[in-house]
Formats: structure tokens, C-alpha cells, sequence
């Protein structure tokens, strides 16, 4: 099953009774977003709440530290969802923030049958698709049962380890400008871990906010990672946005790389780390 989904294939498939759309619009209102207008039958899943565990102190765990695996099970059974569901993910910024984040949390929880909407719900309402208000109600599901999350995750002394050792690629997947150091919107230092390259993941769309073709992503990262793509780990400002590029990078058929979940959030602010700025 391919990552993701046209607003004309959600359209065709919105009836089927195994199919459970999320609505991953993050930021401030969105919840009142979602009340106000959202894709029917969707469920709103709360990056804040539901696809991290925040902390007292990002330095340790960045700003969106995942939840253990126990906690999003009962998330995923109280929206009804089972190991044979359809799962389609959305937001409002072309899978950035949050619809990839779910989907790579979904995917690292073990479910297979998870797409993101392409264009997002932007585009649902430009297809026709049909939109309801207020609260959904659904029935919940029994309780899938996980130890750990299946995909490759690292901590920040993995990465920093593996830096030194020049055993992988790290990808800052921010805007140049945080990269650079110029400044810095959200976290409280401007700049970048030393060694890591920057990829932003904006450059994973075409201009519409489609997603680039798979052979046209296969050889853009072939081409500027200088050969197949191994040993990456990729991170942004709080292990959101990175999954947008892991997202892509499954899209045109490499391997899964690492997540840095903590990423700028929590290195930026852990005593004693070296901080880059413009290279």
C-alpha cells in the first residue's frame, strides 16, 4: 500500500466500514478547527496529547517526546482502531504537522494499511469530499497490545556517537534559515548539530504541495546523499516534521531511517552540546 492517498481515492473509499480517518491538525485552535469543520467520520488525534508525552524539561526528550507504546495503544482502541484498519491521516500543512508524525507512529506501533492525504484537507474540500461539524461519535475497539516501537528510533548520545564515529548521516530536515542560525522561531538557540546536513523538508513537494513523484524523490536523495541512502537519521525542531521526510523517503523505497525524536528541541538545550551555525 502506498503511503499516500489522493483526495479522488479518499472520496472513493469513505464509506468503507474498515476505513478510520484521523484529522492531525496541530497548533493553536486547531481542536476548535476540527469541531467547526473536518472531513466526516474523522476522529481528531492531539499531537500534544495523544502523539507525544510532553515533559517538564526538553532537555531531555525535546518538545514532543513520543508516549510509551501502552499510552497511544489506548488512544488508537478508543478511536475504534484494530490491526486490520484503514487508516487515512491529515492536517493542513501537506502532512508537515502532524498527519506524518501519526503515520510514522502508526506505522512504528505495527499497523500497515496507514496513508497520509495528499494536499490534505485542502484538498478533500477542492475533491468534494463530504465534511461534518462537531464531535464524531465511534465505538471503541479492544485494546492492541505492543511492547516497544518497532522503528528505529536514537537517543542523543546515539547521535552524537554516531558523528563522531562518521557511522551515519544526520539530516536536519528545518527550514536554512534555523539551520544556518540566522534565527530562531521556536527553539531557544539558533543553529544546528555539528556534522549535520540540511535537507528541508519542504523540498519533498512540488510548489501545489503535492508530494514529488517517488522516482523524482529516489533521485533527488540519491543525488545529494551521493549514492543509496544507509545510515540516516533524521531529525527537526521536535520529531515532527523529520517524519515528513521519513515519510518521503519510504515513499520512494528506501529503507526506514532513524528518527532523532528529542532532535533541536533537546539539543539545543542539554547543557554542555556544541552548536553550529552557518557552514
Amino acid at each position: 500500500m502506498s503511503p499516500i492517498i489522493s483526495a479522488a481515492e479518499l472520496k472513493d473509499k469513505i464509506q468503507n466500514s474498515n476505513l478510520i480517518i484521523l484529522d492531525a491538525r496541530a497548533g493553536k485552535d486547531m481542536h476548535q478547527n476540527y469541531l467547526n469543520n473536518h472531513i466526516k467520520g474523522a476522529r481528531y488525534i492531539d499531537l500534544d496529547k495523544d502523539l507525544a508525552d510532553i515533559g517538564d524539561d526538553a532537555a531531555f526528550g525535546g518538545r514532543h517526546p513520543l508516549p510509551e507504546v501502552e499510552k497511544f495503544a489506548e488512544t488508537l482502541a478508543g478511536f475504534g482502531i484494530s490491526e486490520n484498519t484503514h487508516i487515512v491521516v491529515y492536517d493542513d500543512k501537506n502532512g508537515a504537522n502532524a498527519a506524518a508524525r501519526a503515520w510514522w507512529m502508526l506505522k512504528s506501533f505495527g499497523l500497515q494499511q496507514v496513508q497520509v492525504l495528499e494536499g490534505g484537507i485542502q484538498a478533500a474540500e477542492k475533491e468534494g469530499v463530504e465534511f461534518s461539524t462537531g464531535e464524531e461519535q465511534f465505538e471503541k475497539t479492544d485494546l492492541i497490545k505492543k511492547e516497544d516501537w518497532l522503528l528505529p528510533v536514537k537517543s542523543l548520545e546515539e547521535v552524537e556517537n554516531e558523528l563522531t564515529n562518521r557511522s551515519s548521516t544526520v539530516v536536519d530536515v528545518r527550514d536554512a534559515y534555523r539551520y544556518k542560525g540566522e534565527s530562531e522561531p521556536i527553539d531557544l538557540v539558533a543553529g544546528h548539530i555539528p556534522g549535520a546536513i540540511n535537507i528541508p523538508f519542504s523540498e519533498n513537494l512540488y510548489e501545489n504541495g503535492n508530494f514529488l513523484k517517488p522516482e523524482v524523490l529516489k533521485q533527488k536523495y540519491t543525488e545529494i546523499l551521493k549514492g543509496q541512502p544507509q545510515h540516516l537519521i533524521i531529525h527537526c525542531g521536535s520529531g515532527v516534521t523529520a517524519c515528513h521526510t521519513i515519510l518521503a523517503l519510504h515513499y520512494a523505497g528506501f529503507p526506514m531511517p532513524d528518527l532523532y525524536v528529542g532532535s533541536w528541541s533537546e539539543w539545543s538545550r542539554r547543557e554542555g552540546k556544541e552548536i553550529a551555525k552557518e557552514v
